[in-house]
């Protein structure tokens, strides 16, 4: 039975990735900081898991987290836990924010990083970092949001281009979804998403579909490849007004 380590486990799309490799018989390692949460979802699960109370935004818990599971096997890391932060960069929560650059960007760096090398060494093994279509944006009123996303898509795709050039059998890939139905707006401090939300469920579908398949850029939904193609085109300034006007619908 192959084993899965999924951080965020708790909720939204971490969730619903568990509950997705569950369905496919996968052994799970749950992490998140909510033990109610991990524990009730347990008890749904099909397959066996283990659960880890960790809050990944210190650096001393994602090493603690590697030191724990890595002799279970886990030849899946999920790096699922982040948030987001809505308002102006000149009035959001200093502190917030450092916490969220810690969760979004660090945890992701050094789990990425440690669980990595264990693969490389065995030459088996993939990743899936959890980031959003913001990680191709510039993004006015969730600006360290998508400042963090834009650090998960580039470090995901200089690590996939390192892997494919020493000829690795490890993958990795970037799970970059548009609005998702999950508490992540009621976490940011968003009052509704301008666009029709995609269903959790479903993008945990795919993202596992082409995990496993070696896919790097993970783009759930014709509307989010539609709108990261399209925004290729448009020049910076008026990029940046059209997002704004997008976050400002969000209030």
């Amino acid at each position: 039975m192959k084993t899965a380590l999924i951080t965020g486990a708790s909720s939204g799309i971490g969730r619903d990735i568990a509950r997705e490799l569950s369905r496919q018989g996968w052994r799970l390692l749950l992490a998140a900081r909510r033990r109610d949460r991990l524990e009730a979802l347990a008890k749904e699960l099909q397959t066996p898991c283990r659960i880890y109370v960790c809050d990944v935004s210190k650096k001393e818990n994602c090493i603690w987290l590697h030191e724990q599971t890595r002799a279970q096997g886990v030849s899946l890391l999920v790096n699922a836990a982040g948030f987001g932060l809505f308002g102006n960069f000149s009035s959001t929560e200093l502190n917030r924010e450092l916490e969220m650059i810690d969760v979004n960007i660090r945890a992701v760096h050094i789990l990425t990083k440690l669980f990595l090398r264990d693969f490389i060494k065995q030459d088996a093994g993939a990743i899936l970092n959890v980031a959003s279509s913001a990680g191709f944006l510039a993004g006015p009123m969730l600006s360290t949001y998508y400042a963090s996303k834009n650090y998960v898509v580039r470090l995901s795709e200089a690590i996939y281009e390192e892997l494919r050039a020493s000829g690795s059998h490890v993958t990795i890939s970037c799970l970059c979804p548009g609005p998702v139905d999950t508490e992540f707006n009621a976490a940011a401090g968003i009052s509704k998403f301008s666009v029709k939300a995609m269903n959790s469920r479903r993008v945990a579908r795919i993202a596992v579909r082409q995990t496993l398949a070696g896919k790097l850029l993970i783009l759930p939904g014709i509307s989010t490849k539609l709108s990261t193609a399209l925004s290729r085109f448009v020049p910076e300034k008026p990029l940046l007004r059209m997002v704004h006007g997008i976050q400002k619908g969000k209030q």
